[in-house]
Formats: structure tokens, sequence, C-alpha cells
């Protein structure tokens, strides 16, 4: 499991121009995939070899009737329960601010390991430009420029250093782990309990009930199975709704756990921007998926209500058309006992090998039908395709020029390998590699 690097700090100080220094030209971020959100909160990174993800809290939005104070304190508090590692961001320009004071305050009562970083700091010459800072009470100022990058890589080697062991996974490989992700109150721990027949986890109508992710392992049919219920982002009363966004911090660490995902969507609230971050994640980690329809039984229907509900659907969540979709109610166990089997069919399509020579007959098939592009004069030559690996599924093509292999045409191949293998409910990832000839 990755770490999570928290960025906090007031307004202006340059969170988000650190969170793009420090996670800069990420290939984990698939920006260019249509229907991907593009307002990121969190994003992967790498550092001497050793990967972590880092949120940037920047993006709170909050209402104008809001007390300024009180956001900021909201932003220090989502960080300290669920980073491993705090960077706190002040103006070394500005200078401290009560605000600064006020945040500072929260991080000193915390077990997490804090790092004060002094941001817009170009002149490393005179050290007694940063004795205010320790009044912080919060150690060493860590001076940095986060606009042109200067001492960000000191600051990542201390980051590196305070992140907890890595924690092996308790459960036998077999074991087919299940994240169920969503935005608060969209009724996933109802839809657990439904699927285990039993009050395994506390149900509530407070979003935020459940606050830790909890793991129930479970037996069907001969299966092992773990559920990882990821049910609300927080004790009821210390986040309002406006912040509810930050539950995606919550469902990372599911995620990145799980074999498949159940992407829990409120049937009469509709897909939101925080449910396409939440499965935007589960895409990029190359994670199984599921998209559950939950409260089914609550929606207004004729004979084409489904078939328009899931257009719609399909529309907002172009990057992952592969991801089949189940409509359900949790309160009237409305085709809950379907999911298990879907979770099995995805979990094998998952890890599901292609034989090499079937694979490239497929590919040459689909080269005769519609020919490889060229660029400048050049055309592109495929030679071989070979399966790397499993969960996700992971092809390499051998070509004469990487170059010239455009988006589309990869997406033309995609479809191909899909038509004849079916890879239902997975993410399928190309590794090109250029082959002379």
């Amino acid at each position: 499991m990755k770490p999570i690097v928290a960025i906090v700090g007031r307004p202006n100080v340059g969170k988000s121009t650190l969170f793009n220094r420090l996670t800069g030209g990420m290939a984990a971020i698939i920006e260019d995939t249509p229907g991907v959100t593009r307002d990121r909160l969190y994003r992967d990174a790498e550092w001497k070899g050793i990967p972590f993800t880092v949120i940037d809290t920047g993006g709170i939005e909050v209402n104008k009737d809001d007390i300024f104070l009180a956001q900021i304190k909201k932003q220090a508090q989502i960080a300290i329960e669920e980073a491993d590692v705090i960077l706190f961001l002040v103006d070394g320009k500005t200078g401290i601010t009560l605000d600064d004071q006020e945040v500072a305050q929260l991080l000193r009562k915390t077990n997490k390991p804090v790092l004060l970083v002094v941001n817009k700091i170009e002149d490393y010459s005179d050290p007694a430009a940063l004795f205010d800072f320790y009044q912080l009470g919060l150690g060493e100022p860590n001076p940095i420029s986060a606009m042109h990058g200067m001492n960000t890589g000191d600051l990542l080697d201390k980051v590196v250093k305070l992140f907890p062991p890595n924690i092996s996974e308790p459960y036998d490989p077999d074991t087919i782990k299940i994240a169920v992700v969503g935005r608060p109150n969209v009724g996933k721990s109802s839809l657990v309990n439904a699927i285990l027949g039993q009050e395994r986890v506390i149900v509530s109508d407070i979003p935020g009930t459940t606050r830790d992710a909890v793991d129930t392992p479970f037996k069907h049919n001969g299966q092992e199975y773990v559920i990882i219920d990821t049910a609300g982002m927080r004790r009821k009363g210390k986040i309002s709704n406006p912040t509810e966004r930050y539950s995606v911090i919550r469902s990372l660490r599911a995620i990145e756990r799980s074999d498949v995902v159940l992407m829990i969507i409120d049937a009469v609230e509709g897909l939101t921007e925080q449910d396409k971050k939440i499965a935007g994640y589960a895409h990029e980690q190359g994670k199984a998926c599921i998209l559950v329809i939950n409260k089914w039984d609550l929606v207004e229907k004729d004979d084409k209500t489904l078939h328009r509900y899931e257009k719609k659907l399909r529309n907002e969540l172009l990057f992952m058309q592969y991801a089949p979709t189940i409509f359900v109610s949790a309160l009237t166990k409305q085709r809950v006992v379907k999911i298990i089997d879907l979770v099995d069919f995805v979990a094998q399509q998952h890890a599901f090998r292609v034989p090499t020579g079937t694979l490239n007959q497929v590919i040459n098939e689909a080269v005769q039908l519609n020919p490889t592009p060229s660029d400048k004069g050049q055309k592109l030559k495929i030679f071989y395709v070979t399966q790397a690996g499993v969960k996700p599924p992971t092809f390499v093509i051998f070509v004469n020029e990487p170059e010239i292999l455009h988006f589309s045409y990869e997406r033309y191949l995609e479809n191909k390998i899909r038509e004849n293998f079916g890879f239902e409910g997975t993410p399928i990832r190309f590794i090109i590699k250029k082959r002379e000839e």
C-alpha cells in the first residue's frame, strides 16, 4: 500500500504548485483519456524508487458564508486523520499569520509526522530569515521554492524516511479482495450487510458513521473473499457536506488493496464529480470494477428508464466502458445476490491470460481490417504482441516507431482484443516498445 502525503496550509501559500512539483509528469495520471476528471485531489508520485500518493488539500470547495478559519481547520483535520506524512506549507515572504498558528496548533496534537515547509524562499544565504517559523512549534523549518523546484529533492529525502514500514496483506493470494467504495451515504454499509446476510457493519443514515475501513472475510461456494468496507469518511459532526468529497482519500488505500472494486452510485442522485474521482483512481490502479447502482427501488421507472440511465452513465464515465453495471437495492435485497457472481466473473477476467499465438492472430487480422497509421511517409509496423502480465491484463506491443502509434489506433487494438477475448470489468494496459527491423 502506498503511503499518503498530504499538503496542508492556508490558501495562496503554494500548495497546488508544490503538489504539481512533487508529482509532475507521472504516467499514472491519464490526462488525455476522455471522461477522467481533471480536478485532481490526488496523484501518484515516486522518489528514489519509493511510490507514494500526494493529496492536495487546496481544492476544498467552501460556501461564501462559511467561516474562513473553520475551513482551514477542516483541511488540516482531514490530513491529520488520513495521511502518513503531513507537509505543513507556509509562505516565507508573508511570514506567520494567525491562520498558520491555528493550523500548527492542530498539527502539534497529532502523532503523525509533520514537516514544516517554508515556501517561496529563493535566497538560502541568511538562515535568520527562518527563525520566526520555529515559534510554530513544529521543529526545523524546511525552506523550498516550489515554483523553481529549489530544495524539493532534500524535502522528499526527509519525507520518504518518515514512511511507515510496508505491511504485507494477511490474506491468501487466492482470496478475492473486494473494496466497497463511493461517496458517503450511498448505502455502502447497507449493501455489505445485504451481501453478507447479517448485520456485520453498523448502518446509519448519517454520513460518516463508519470511520475506518472494515475488513470482513467470508466464504461463498468454496471461494474465500474479503470485503473492505470504506463506508463514511468521518465521525459524524467532524466534517460538513462541502468537504465530503474527501471520501476519495478514504477510498485510496482500499482500492490499492483490492482485486475488485464495487463502485457504489446513488441511483437517485446520479453520478457526481466525486464519484468520477473515485472511479478514476480504480481505473488508474488497474483494478477490476463493477458499477453498482444502489437505491434503484427509489427511482420512478418506465420500460426505458434503465436503458436511459445506463446510457447517461456510460457517457459520463467514458474511460470505464468496460465496467459492468448492476442495479440493486440494499434495502429490498433486489439483485444483491447477483453481485458476488459478477465479482467472480470480473476477477477471472482480470486474471485472464491469452495464448501468444492466438493473440497475434487477432492483432494481424485487426491490422488487415484497419491498416496501421503512417507519419511523414513512414508507416507503423507491428511486429509482435505478447501478454506480459495480469491484474490488469498488460500487453507489450513491439513496433518500428512507437511515436506513430496514435492513441486512437491503440484504442482500436484494445477494442479488437476485447471483442475476441472479453476482459469485461477490467482495464487493459499497453506497453509500446521499439524493435529494430
